[in-house]
């Protein structure tokens, strides 16, 4: 469980010095910190659980989304990547449970193609596989045509092409043209060429 310091001063006020308990806590083990002023409770949570905590608003995406998705084959173990808005540089935090590294995605497709997952307690928000794969591309330096384009999914992001198949389109398609990249735009030119 997420605890702040301020509810874990609250629960040790009868000590004389709850910032002294809260560290005595951590050298036994029993708290973890994620970053300054919040800790867990739960050695073996599930790091990606703890993403949009640890620096937010933020949703897991890029790389460990296309994983899960079964997009890519590379596993990003203790590895999460989570997209933000309006940070305006990249973030990376460490800690216990994880790297985690935070870049930024237009405001206006933030909130479109995110879900909410549950389990353990817990509720995170992560990308669509669409989602997911239209942030990663938003990231890349521009390429020049659909041809590069499909070198880079195919050779160098290594997406699966059975799993590219499956993707809804539709969903691309309304959410592509928002990014307003030269990536995105090549993307659904590729997409409408395949029907």
């Amino acid at each position: 469980m997420i605890v702040t310091v301020q509810q874990l001063k609250e629960k040790y006020k009868d000590y004389s010095n709850p910032l002294t308990k809260i560290n005595r806590e951590i050298k036994n083990g029993n708290l973890f910190p994620l970053i300054r002023g919040l800790y867990e409770t739960d050695p073996n949570v599930d790091g990606v659980k703890l993403a949009q905590f640890i620096y937010g608003p933020s949703y897991v995406s890029f790389e460990y989304a296309l994983n899960y998705h079964g997009l890519i084959p590379e596993a990003v173990y203790n590895t999460y990547t989570c997209a933000t808005f309006n940070k305006r540089k990249a973030k990376t935090y460490k800690n216990r449970f994880g790297t985690y590294t935070y870049r930024d995605v237009p405001k206006c497709v933030f909130s479109l193609g995110v879900q909410a997952m549950q389990g353990g307690g817990y509720t995170y928000l992560m990308a669509s596989p669409e989602k997911a794969l239209c942030d990663k591309l938003y990231t890349l330096p521009p390429i020049k045509s659909i041809k590069v384009l499909r070198q880079m999914l195919f050779e160098n992001l290594r997406i699966d092409e059975q799993r590219f198949q499956e993707l809804n389109k539709a969903d691309i398609l309304k959410i592509a043209p928002l990014y307003r990249c030269t990536n995105l735009n090549l993307l659904e030119k590729l997409l409408k060429g395949m029907k």
